[in-house]
């Protein structure tokens, strides 16, 4: 999971990949200022034995987000709620106000009934353990957008200021007149932020283009080409994914198809070095 967000690894590829060993650590630079500290702990029971007595002040303390992840093919879900209840117990002593997410994953293994049913299942076990209003709860499998359905929420809720950002994006598509745009990330294509004027029927359609555009990079990357702008154009809209600041990437969607190509591509130009400053003075921490 981490390896494609973060690795850009794909899918198919991850069966190369070894597990977690005991506590993987990873620093990532994230729009601009901003670092995340990822602890990956692997769930084996001598792993987890130790999280929960020599390592717990260490693993716990100053905890911004846990992801906790449970598998769907487990043969031992009560060990996996004991778990989890005394990995909450330990959050709660170390870092109270923490933000919580539970991911139910490899739900490409169900149905689409039977992953419902599962889901909302394990949803009301967990709520029993810690409350909705404090944790969110994620269907999640490497081979679909779910995956970064979550991770996008999980980074949006870490970001300082991320009202004020919004602001600033609506005024950029209302200076536009663009129907909707979109901020990413430049490593991991994980959306951001966004900002639309005309409403739009598909819910996950930026995780659907997060996964679509990071596998073409990874194309591009094959054939060392750099992906730095794309334009795509029909009869109904004209969308425009360019770079934006040095850690992202901006969509822009216009339904207006009378409207030039150099229009928008000069107001991208100008509103580069207002966010690139906007993001830098902003997101100065270590998460």
């Amino acid at each position: 999971m981490r390896s494609i967000i973060f690795a850009n690894h794909i899918a198919r590829n991850t069966h190369t990949l070894h597990s977690t060993i005991e506590v993987e650590a990873s620093h990532i630079r994230f729009l601009g200022n901003l670092t995340l500290h990822l602890w990956d702990c692997g769930g084996q029971d001598h792993f987890m034995e130790n999280y929960f007595t020599n390592q717990r002040d260490n693993i716990f303390r100053s905890v911004a987000v846990l992801i906790y992840v449970f598998d769907v093919e487990s043969k031992e879900p009560q060990k996996d709620i004991r778990d989890f209840q005394n990995c909450i117990d330990a959050l709660m002593q170390h870092s109270p106000d923490s933000k919580i997410f539970c991911l139910i994953h490899k739900m490409d293994l169900l149905t689409e009934e039977q992953g419902e049913r599962v889901f909302q299942r394990k949803e009301h076990e967990l709520s029993e353990i810690v409350p909705t209003q404090r944790a969110t709860f994620f269907k999640t499998s490497i081979w679909d957008e779910t995956l970064y359905l979550a991770w996008s929420s999980i980074v949006y809720s870490l970001i300082p200021n991320i009202k004020a950002l919004e602001a600033q994006l609506n005024n950029f598509c209302n200076v536009c007149e663009a129907d909707e745009v979109a901020l990413f990330e430049k490593a991991t294509f994980l959306v951001i932020s966004h900002a639309n004027t005309q409403p739009h029927d598909d819910v996950h359609r930026f995780e659907k283009i997060s996964n679509i555009i990071k596998q073409f990079k990874l194309t591009c990357s094959k054939s060392q080409a750099h992906f730095q702008r794309m334009e795509v154009r029909n009869s109904n809209f004209t969308a425009f994914i360019d770079t934006l600041t040095s850690n992202t990437y901006i969509m822009v969607i216009m339904s207006d198809t009378t409207i030039q190509s150099t229009t928008i591509n000069i107001n991208i130009k100008v509103a580069r070095s207002h966010f690139e400053k906007y993001l830098q003075s902003e997101n100065s921490e270590s998460l």
